[in-house]
Order: C-alpha cells, then sequence, then structure tokens
C-alpha cells in the first residue's frame, strides 16, 4: 500500500485518494445504509445518544442485497456462533414488532422438511425458542413426502419487507444521523487518534472509529487490503417468485437437506422460492440481475420434489450476491491496529436475520461507548 501524502501524521492508508480540503467531523462513520448498517447507526445512539454518526452509501438506502432480500427469519444456525446471533436477533425483532406493529414485520408458521434420520440434527440446529414438534398434517402445496422424510412445526418464524423497514428506521434516525446517500468512500486512513474518510469529489470526514459494512462490495478499493485477510467470499443468490397468491394461513416451508425455502410473500402477493446457488466468488457490480434459463431449470427441478403444482408458476425472480464468511459464519472484527476501523458483515445471506445481534457486536467494538443498557424489573 502507497502512503497517502495528506494523510495525517501517524496514519495508514488503505486506498489511494486526493485529501482535499479539511471536511466534516463525526465521532463514528458508518459506511453502508444497508439493515446491518442502519440498524448498527441505531445500537451506537442507543449507547451514547449524544454520539455524532453518519451514514454514508455509494446509493440510496437500503439499495443493495437488503432490496432483494426474502427477509426470512428463522430460529436456527449452522454452529453455536450463528445459533447464538440468531437468538439475539429474534429477541430483538420480536420486541420491535411489539412497540412497532405498524413496521412491516410479519410473524408466520414455519414447517420443516428433512429426512427422517436428521431428526437429531434438526434439534441440535433449532434454537429451543423453535419448539420443533413432529407433524403429520402437510402445507396445502406438498403432495406427499419424499420417501422417508419427515415434517416438523416450528415457532419463531417471520419475515419481512427488509427494504421498507430499513427506510423507516432510517427515517426514525435522521434527526439524529447524517446520511449521505449516493456518496462513494474511495479510501480509508487509520491512525492512532482516528480515521479519515476520502469521499466522492475528494471532500473528506474525519471520524473517531469506522464501522465498514459493505454487504457484497468486499472488494472496494477503499478496503479491499484490509478485508481481503479475513477470508469471506461473495456468492451468488438466486430466488425464483412463484406467481400464484398465498393463502392467508400458508406457512414458510424450509426444505432442510437442499438449503432452500419457500415463502409466502403475503404483502406482494406471490411465493418465493430460494435455493442454493454454487456460483462463487462473483463481482456485484458485474453482476446480471437477470434470471438464466439454467437458473429456472435448477429452482424448478428442486421445486417439484416437493412442491409440484407451485414448481410450473416458477417464471420471475431475482438474481443478486452477498458476502459468506468462512464456514459459514459472519464476522464482526477489527482491521487495523489502532483498532479504528471496524468490519461487520458477511452474514452468508442471512443479513436481516442477524444484523441486530451483529450491529450490537459491532458497536461493542467501539471502546468510547458504553455497554449495552440491562432491563431491569
Amino acid at each position: 500500500m502507497n502512503p497517502d501524502p495528506t494523510a495525517p501524521a501517524g496514519y495508514r492508508t488503505t486506498a489511494a485518494g486526493s485529501g482535499g480540503p479539511a471536511g466534516a467531523r463525526t465521532d463514528i462513520a458508518v459506511v453502508g445504509a444497508g439493515i446491518l448498517g442502519v440498524l448498527v447507526a441505531r445500537e451506537i445512539l442507543a449507547r451514547d445518544p449524544a454520539a455524532t454518526v453518519t451514514v454514508l452509501d455509494r446509493d440510496m438506502i437500503g439499495s443493495g442485497a437488503t432490496r432483494r432480500s426474502a427477509g426470512l427469519h428463522f430460529p436456527r444456525g449452522a454452529n453455536d456462533t450463528v445459533r447464538t446471533l440468531a437468538a439475539e436477533s429474534e429477541r430483538f425483532y420480536a420486541d420491535l414488532h411489539t412497540a412497532r406493529p405498524d413496521l412491516p414485520i410479519h410473524p408466520l408458521g414455519m414447517t420443516v422438511l428433512a429426512p427422517e434420520a436428521a431428526e437429531e440434527q434438526l434439534r441440535e440446529a433449532y434454537l429451543p425458542e423453535a419448539k420443533l414438534r413432529w407433524t403429520t398434517e402437510l402445507p396445502p402445496a406438498v403432495p406427499a413426502l419424499p420417501e422417508n422424510f419427515g415434517a416438523w412445526e416450528g415457532d419463531g418464524c417471520q419475515y419481512a419487507d427488509v427494504h421498507t423497514l430499513t427506510q423507516l428506521l432510517a427515517a426514525e434516525l435522521r434527526p439524529a444521523v447524517s446520511f449521505r446517500e449516493g456518496v462513494a468512500v474511495t479510501s480509508v486512513a487509520a491512525g492512532p487518534g482516528g480515521a479519515r474518510l476520502t469521499l466522492t469529489g475528494g471532500a473528506t470526514l474525519t471520524a473517531g472509529h469506522v464501522v465498514v459494512c459493505p454487504g457484497p462490495w468486499l472488494a472496494d478499493p477503499a478496503w479491499r487490503d484490509l478485508v481481503a485477510p479475513l477470508g469471506a467470499r461473495v456468492k451468488k443468490i438466486v430466488a425464483l417468485h412463484v406467481e400464484t397468491p398465498p393463502a392467508p394461513g400458508d406457512r414458510a416451508l424450509v426444505l432442510h437437506a437442499e438449503d432452500a425455502f419457500l415463502l409466502p410473500l403475503h404483502h406482494r402477493g406471490h411465493w418465493l422460492f430460494s435455493y442454493t446457488c454454487q456460483e462463487w466468488d462473483v463481482d456485484p457490480a458485474t453482476v446480471d440481475p437477470a434470471l438464466t434459463a439454467g437458473h429456472l431449470r435448477e429452482a424448478r427441478a428442486l421445486l417439484t420434489r416437493y412442491a409440484p403444482g407451485l414448481a410450473a408458476h416458477c417464471r420471475s425472480g431475482r438474481v443478486f450476491c452477498d458476502a459468506y464468511g468462512p464456514g459459514g459464519t459472519p464476522l464482526v472484527t477489527r482491521l487495523d491496529p489502532y483498532g479504528r476501523l471496524v468490519f461487520a458483515g458477511a452474514a452468508g445471506g442471512s443479513g436481516y436475520r442477524l444484523a441486530p445481534a451483529l450491529a450490537a457486536r459491532a458497536a461493542g467494538l467501539i471502546p468510547s461507548l458504553p455497554s449495552p443498557r440491562k432491563a431491569t424489573t
């Protein structure tokens, strides 16, 4: 990395950029205005209402993976870390829904389909709050189970219109947070006394700490060299829109063995089928948002095994990408030796599901912030 001659003494520059005139100052800068970045800002102010917070995004609020997210939360995790994050986030969303029933968070039932032999694995993966229980009642969309499969009902499932939710939460924060939409960060410099960001057009922003929530934009030149050692990767995500309206009582259907799910999007009037696409190391700047014939074939073939009546209605969908941490574990970590830069993300397609817990951990790495206040009875 080449040093930036305009950087203050003791700073370490991560990307080249013009220093420009002296810029604005903020206590904490959050880079990325998706659901995670907005919840990071919210968490910071919950801990220190007097903190000055600036949230920056190259696009509009919630315009990246957040805009295309299925928004499904179910109480499970592939390992102990993810299960802990899921449990914390579930409590957050339950409290938020109770306090703000007007927000687009929609509780719904859940049915898990899996091989009967996988029951022990299911009970390890799902949280106790899920209260998994064997059922012989299949969802209407599933005429019959594959051989040696079983069905379990569970609690704690909900979905959200994540884009709208992020906009509403950001609107509540605007009186206390400076949002800079359409402003790209071109370089980040960190030193023992703080951090400096160079922005679009050469403007600068000085911050005590910076939380980088880039979603799939891991290779952005401003932080590429710092993020690369974390081992996160970017994968394509494909979800099909099943163009038939769900009934009021339809439940989320989790295909455990396939790492796929069917979600009744009642607010949009159709189902969404998300399956695991194995296209890795893609560039979010060049990923084609259009479905391919191959995507349609893969999704329909898989869905036909479980819900053949819905498979024929897969005609459209969404294609985007997201970042995945090593071993499927999200990352919240310091990026520089001074503790001024924090990375949060790589949630593996579960950004909405795990965002509250990840935001709390990111705020916890900023030493100037107090610990969260514990509830009293």
